[in-house]
């Protein structure tokens, strides 16, 4: 960054002094990155308390769907009268919940809470690039929460065309009843869903760039940093395929086109819809779609590999092979996207190089696990609750990746296609892998967002041994019932009498599910009265190396109250002994801050 930017920066910053903040301009249209963060991850956490709470009401129906429950009248009323499920709210709730989960928990509130708050405070900036665009980006990802919220009060039911909305139910209102009115509120919320992403995206894309502190070179970035980035280009590479697909399934439902239509009947009755291929839109679809899963998970990986380093007290190991398989994983994410479609009637050949690039995304991802467990490899370990759901993560991510290698082969993807055993694929890799990088993240930043109040350091092993046990309790079963081929999105299974022995294990996961489901309150609990009642601990709890621990404790919008510390080194000194090797560069002290001069005894990494 240059000295004028600086310069600027600082005056921007003494200018801002001279306002006097309200509690509208602080707290409800704030322009500052810190409040912004918070405001993101509390409504990602709302919106996640509602995905979770559906999920918890659709496997009660798998478990036991013979029985009437009063708790079904209540949350679903008209749909579930006598407290007996109605089949196509069914579909309606698996759509909500993987749309609320997938893009308005583990994308926004994941990265949209961290790349906020890490990307200026961890690179040296007084803050993004563009405040008032990172403040519109966020109103905009609450209104789409808010309509998407809306949709489930609509008189025909909210969207049922499972969360991938392909068409010819998503195109047609007249298709179903979660065809209509609740559909179109689907597609508008993502609409400017999107809109949101992209700004966020191009913010945090132009801060990195742009906004370094002097000293910051692009290797002595945090990997926190490097995997925001590269996520928030994929985000604007594919995002706007979606959008565009969004927009020509409006135009087919409103305005008579016919991009996914052709020779459509309905109760006997010809449609006019001709030409169109609802293979189209599952290109346009996963497009987005197979990148969107490392949107999600990219940022959690980031979190972990700072959280690792941190709490092992030892330098992230092969620095340079991390951030080349962050950049490896961008490119193949991008050009994967078929794999999602070999049972549409794709050209063998075409599955066969779906198949091979699917396969090669195993590389960059293995030698981010092996990089993991190398760091932990003799590490001075400190198991706090972030650490454990950082090593949560790297379980999840590998137990749930392997089965990725069957679901990426063409011939073998046929067999479990559309089974529970896709289900509990992605829910291990993406879903629950991300979920952990998002505790590990609230765990470790929280005295950072809440002016250095800690979270209870034993409710927080509550959460997380209850959490893990439970969520290999729900999904580990799962492989299995796929496998013996139990189709998913099917509300009951009792009219195969080739199920009928699977019933049992359907019971054993929702009971799983109900614990863990039930363990997050204790998570939220513990979230919201630390906020205000936790213990107040050290500037920098974790001996942590990187910048964001030198800012005041104090939030101020500018980050530091004097000049923005220059940066002397990479971001991972931990237990770097002096020339001798008889003690650490700084006696007794097993870490050195970016900030702080090489000293005489020591010679700078090369990483």
């Amino acid at each position: 960054m240059s000295a004028h930017a600086h310069d600027h920066a600082e005056d921007h910053d003494d200018h801002g002094h001279h306002h006097k903040e309200t509690f509208i301009t602080k707290y409800i249209f704030s322009t500052d990155h810190k409040m912004i963060s918070k405001q993101y991850l509390i409504t990602g956490l709302f919106m996640g308390m509602i995905g979770i709470a559906m999920s918890i009401l659709f496997r009660m129906q798998l478990a036991w769907p013979d029985h009437q429950f009063t708790i079904y009248e209540i949350f679903l009323g008209k749909w579930a009268e006598g407290g007996v499920m109605d089949p196509s709210v069914y579909l309606a709730l698996v759509t909500i919940h993987g749309t609320i989960m997938v893009f308005f928990v583990l994308t926004a509130g994941l990265s949209g809470t961290f790349s906020n708050l890490l990307i200026p405070l961890q690179i040296g900036a007084r803050d993004m690039a563009s405040g008032f665009l990172n403040m519109v980006s966020y109103w905009l990802f609450f209104i789409s929460s808010v309509v998407m919220v809306m949709s489930l009060f609509v008189e025909a039911g909210p969207a049922s065309a499972g969360w991938t909305i392909y068409p010819p139910l998503s195109a047609l209102p007249q298709a179903i009843p979660g065809s209509g009115t609740g559909m179109t509120l689907w597609l508008v919320s993502l609409a400017i869903f999107i809109a949101s992403s992209l700004m966020g995206s191009l913010n945090y894309i132009v801060t990195v760039i742009n906004l370094r502190t002097k000293g910051m070179s692009m290797t002595r970035l945090p990997l926190t940093i490097w995997a925001f980035f590269v996520t928030a280009i994929i985000g604007v590479v594919s995002f706007p395929v979606l959008l565009s697909a969004s927009l020509m399934l409006i135009m087919d439902r409103s305005f008579g086109t016919s991009f996914f239509l052709s020779d459509i009947y309905i109760a006997g009755e010809v449609l006019h819809n001709q030409g169109g291929s609802p293979v189209l839109f599952e290109h346009l679809f996963w497009f987005l779609g197979h990148p969107e899963v490392y949107i999600v998970i990219l940022p959690a990986m980031g979190l972990v590999s700072e959280i690792m380093a941190t709490n092992a007290r030892k330098p992230i190991f092969g620095y340079r092979a991390m951030v080349a398989s962050i950049l490896a994983i961008a490119f193949l994410s991008t050009i994967v996207w078929g794999h999602h479609m070999f049972i549409s009637g794709m050209n063998p050949f075409l599955g066969s190089v779906f198949t091979f690039t699917t396969l090669l995304i195993a590389i960059p991802s293995a030698v981010k696990s092996f990089n993991w467990i190398t760091t932990l490899w003799k590490g001075n370990l400190q198991f706090n609750t972030a650490m454990l759901f950082s090593i949560g993560f790297v379980s999840t991510f590998i137990t749930g990746g392997l089965t990725g290698i069957i679901l990426g082969d063409s011939a073998l993807d046929i067999n479990v296609h559309d089974t529970y055993f896709v289900v509990a694929h992605f829910h291990l890799v993406m879903g629950i892998s991300a979920l952990y990088g998002l505790f590990a993240g609230v765990y470790h930043w929280f005295p950072k967002m809440f002016e250095g109040r800690m979270l209870n350091k034993k409710l927080g092993y509550i959460h997380f041994w209850v959490t893990v046990v439970g969520a290999y309790g729900v999904f580990f079963p799962m492989h299995f019932v796929g496998m013996a081929g139990l189709p998913r999105r099917y509300y009951t299974n009792t009219n195969f009498p080739y199920f009928d022995d699977l019933a049992d294990i359907n019971v054993v996961m929702t009971v799983f599910a109900i614990i863990t489901a039930a363990v997050q309150l204790v998570f939220l609990y513990n979230f919201i009265h630390s906020m205000f009642h936790g213990k107040v601990g050290p500037k920098n709890p974790w001996k942590s190396t990187t910048l964001e621990w030198t800012a005041d404790v104090k939030h101020i919008h500018g980050n530091w109250s004097g000049a923005i510390p220059e940066v002397h080194r990479w971001s991972y000194d931990y237990s770097k002994m002096n020339k001798d090797e008889t003690d650490y560069v700084i006696a007794g002290q097993d870490y050195i801050p970016q900030h702080i001069p090489l000293q005489d005894n020591e010679e700078e990494m090369h990483h």
